[in-house]
């Protein structure tokens, strides 16, 4: 704080002897240490005063921040994205009950069509011969019209099957 060197001190000790005089300066300086111990106190209290005032103005801040990141936290822990995506996807739950039920069980399970049977070819007949003989057969049965299909289908895992189509 201040910045004494040993003659200064040395002088104000002579300056001090004099002016005081022997008898009354251990007196003296007994008061001004007293002073000096006062002072302190005084400027420790209100150190300490000043210190108190900033902390609980911080503290308030501090626990308005703590107040703030809790409700934050309890706000990211009690999102339910599912619920969310669910209610911006299927609000009236038509979605969800598509995939609950099971379109292959809802009713009767139509047969797989297959195609007629083909009757083996005739032998080869020349051209010349095939124009005089009977006129052709008649064409193939059409095949029955398929089974309407529900509105939903879920993917399979085996693979399509080919569908045959009768050669004429």
């Amino acid at each position: 704080m201040f910045d004494l060197a040993w003659s200064e001190i040395a002088l104000i000790a002579v300056v001090a002897l004099v002016v005081i005089g022997p008898k009354d300066l251990p007196d003296a300086i007994k008061g001004v240490a007293k002073g000096i111990q006062s002072l302190r106190r005084k400027v420790a209290e209100f150190q300490q005063q000043a210190d108190e005032l900033v902390r609980e103005a911080k503290l308030d801040d501090v626990r308005n921040q703590i107040a703030e990141v809790r409700s934050t936290i309890s706000d990211i822990r009690n999102f339910d994205i599912k619920g969310e995506i669910e209610k911006a996807v299927d609000a009236d739950g038509t979605v969800r009950k598509t995939f609950q039920d099971d379109p292959l069980s809802s009713g009767p399970t139509p047969e797989p069509w297959a195609p007629p049977p083909v009757p083996d070819a005739p032998p080869f007949v020349p051209p010349e011969v095939a124009r005089w003989s009977a006129p052709p057969p008649p064409p193939l049965p059409e095949p029955p019209p398929p089974a309407p299909a529900p509105a939903f289908v879920p993917p399979s895992t085996e693979p399509p099957k080919p569908t045959a189509t009768p050669s004429v």
